[in-house]
């Protein structure tokens, strides 16, 4: 096994591991990881952190107004810090409203209440924005690590799951950010705020509210280990779902040719149902964690009201304060409900972090060199020197000692079997994938000594199954290129589709459909052919890519290409021996390995696998 394939396999390895871990965690690690990307934003999250912390400081406030409203209207003169307090409102505020005290502790009340509307809308605004950012962000970059891949990657793993991690996961994270962090702020904030009143006011009635809170602990830490695992099974659930979708969706065709739908039903039904009862068994976890949480607070006010009844009757402390304390401790009902939202929340993140992360992580195996440079030019020249390959994960050899030379101008084709390795070649060239052993030479240069960008520049590829992106003909034959309307038409008029757009209601405007499926195949092919003639590649390289044509649209196309195509090098894989009849030199393949090799007239007379493919083609 080759470096790259070792390194594929480990990071494989990482990933799974990572993913269905049952280590005991809290939190978890992974989760962490989006801090970096929230201090992209420092000023938003400033801001949105200090307008919190302001609305929960409001929040609470007006329950102190009203505890010094219930001792003016009693007659009762507060003591301590707060008496203090309220003095410097009596002798500076409210001489505003003519001493009438009623008036000014309604409008301070008011006054708090208004407050925390403002500093919440800033503060809701900021982290929502910034959760929509790093989103954002974090789906980029899994993207980039995802298009940055060698095709290996991809041969293993279903669309739908990806999908499903840069979909539902990264907006699980989302929600971390803009509803999680605003709900730690909120929970610190608010006991640190309500802590700090209410011992002012009196540490035994804190002390009291305060001592039963620490049973919270335990309680998250045993909600917390228990349903980690099964949210990130639910999250895997959600994953295969979209992938069965998926595949439903593309092939539909071939479900109803087939009579398939109850059957693909029941594969959606199998999958959802699994999603079901992950969904259920960590509801019921969680249900049991929230009920706890409501009995700890039972427990802190109902000894609350006990102490704060004979602390009053006691006079330690006053009838307003009492009113205080119990007012503030309603309002701690709510942060307590978050916190059991909050690790629920989290425990969510987490799961989704993994596989976000995972994507993210993600570094391919097939790189350029640190020393490797650009094509200088043109390809002038192809050769293959004892190559040797098999894909990851098998042990049949699929090519075994390939070498063979092509040079500037000349049209090579590669014929043989299915399995013989033709298509191969091409993977290899492209760099899709590296050889164990042997070298795969441009310009004389091995291939891997220069930059990837640089070498496929320089190529015109066309695959065996064409594909369509969703959107208009011309952006298609343009992909990623700047061109005229001129140079599309050339383009599909060498690969011999200028006809059948000229007849299209839109011309190059029309939209050709999810992966191309408003035309044939054989339009679909032209089209292909097209994009890749457009960029007058050096080199083109066709992978059965006639297949879908008819005789004689097909020799309509090799007479555009010879006859505009001098100096291009063509290298052609295909079944169909008419496609490469008139080539330079043709191979021929059998099990990797190349058994005879020249002109068609040269092939058709040596009897070998050629002719006798020839003899079956052609009945000649």
């Amino acid at each position: 096994m080759g470096a790259g394939h070792a390194r594929a396999a480990q990071y494989d390895h990482l990933s799974v591991e990572d993913l269905n871990s049952d280590k005991t965690e809290i939190l978890g690690k992974q989760i962490w990881r989006i801090l970096p990307y929230a201090r992209n934003y420092k000023q938003r999250a400033f801001v949105g952190i200090l307008s919190n912390g302001l609305a929960r400081f409001a929040d609470l406030l007006p329950f102190v107004f009203i505890g010094f409203a219930v001792d003016f209207y009693s007659g009762d003169k507060t003591e301590g810090f707060f008496g203090g307090f309220r003095e410097i409102l009596d002798e500076t505020v409210f001489p505003l409203f003519t001493d009438n005290l009623a008036i000014g502790y309604g409008f301070l009340i008011f006054l708090g209440f208004a407050s925390l509307a403002v500093f919440q809308g800033i503060s809701e605004y900021c982290w929502q924005t910034l959760g929509y950012k790093v989103q954002h962000d974090l789906r980029l970059d899994a993207t980039k690590s995802l298009i940055d891949m060698e095709a290996s990657y991809y041969d293993l793993r279903q669309t739908g799951q990806l999908m499903s991690v840069l979909s539902a996961d990264v907006n699980q994270l989302e929600d971390v950010i803009s509803d999680a962090s605003t709900s730690i702020i909120r929970i610190t904030v608010t006991f640190a705020t309500a802590f700090l009143i209410l011992t002012l006011m009196s540490w035994k009635l804190a002390a009291v509210l305060f001592a039963p809170l620490i049973l919270i602990i335990p309680l998250v830490y045993l909600f917390s280990t228990r349903v980690q695992r099964k949210y990130r099974q639910q999250r895997e659930s959600t994953g295969d779902i979209t992938a069965v979708l998926e595949n439903v969706i593309s092939g539909i065709s071939v479900v109803q040719a087939y009579n398939a739908q109850d059957w693909e039903a029941n594969r959606v039904d199998r999958e959802s149902s699994a999603y079901r009862e992950q969904a259920i068994s960590a509801s019921r976890t969680r249900n049991k964690f929230l009920p706890g949480l409501y009995a700890i607070a039972g427990i802190a006010f109902g000894l609350l009201v006990t102490a704060g009844g004979y602390l009053t009757k006691s006079g330690e402390i006053t009838t307003g304060q009492l009113v205080t304390f119990l007012l503030i401790s309603t309002r701690m009902t709510m942060p307590m409900f978050i916190f059991g939202m909050l690790v629920n929340q989290l425990q969510k993140g987490e799961a989704s972090a993994r596989r976000v992360f995972a994507l993210v992580d993600l570094e391919p195996t097939i790189t350029d060199k640190e020393d490797s440079t650009d094509l200088d030019g043109p390809i002038t020249s192809v050769e293959f020197k004892d190559v040797h390959f098999t894909y990851p994960g098998t042990s049949t050899k699929v090519l075994a000692g390939i070498s063979f030379e092509v040079k500037a101008g000349q049209f090579i084709g590669v014929m043989g079997h299915t399995g013989a390795g033709k298509t191969t070649i091409l993977k290899l060239l492209m760099r899709y994938y590296e050889p164990q052993s042997g070298q795969v030479l441009v310009n004389g240069v091995d291939v891997q000594d220069l930059t990837l960008d640089s070498v496929r520049a320089a190529m015109g590829f066309v695959s065996q199954e064409p594909f369509l992106f969703y959107g208009s003909l011309k952006q298609n034959v343009v992909y990623n290129r700047e061109a005229t309307d001129e140079e599309v038409m050339s383009a599909l008029e060498m690969a011999g589709a200028s006809k059948f757009v000229g007849e299209l209601e839109d011309g190059l405007e029309t939209m050709v459909g999810d992966r191309g499926a408003k035309l044939s195949g054989g339009q679909r092919a032209r089209v292909s052919l097209a994009r890749a003639l457009l960029k007058n590649p050096s080199l083109l390289v066709l992978d059965e890519a006639s297949s879908a044509l008819d005789a004689e649209t097909e020799q309509k196309i090799q007479e555009n290409l010879l006859a505009s195509g001098s100096q291009r090098t063509t290298i052609a894989v295909a079944h169909r021996l008419s496609t490469i009849r008139k080539a330079d030199e043709i191979i021929s393949m059998v099990d990797g390995a190349i058994v005879e090799r020249g002109t068609h007239e040269k092939l058709v007379e040596s009897s070998g696998v050629y002719a006798s493919q020839w003899r079956i083609q052609t009945g000649v």
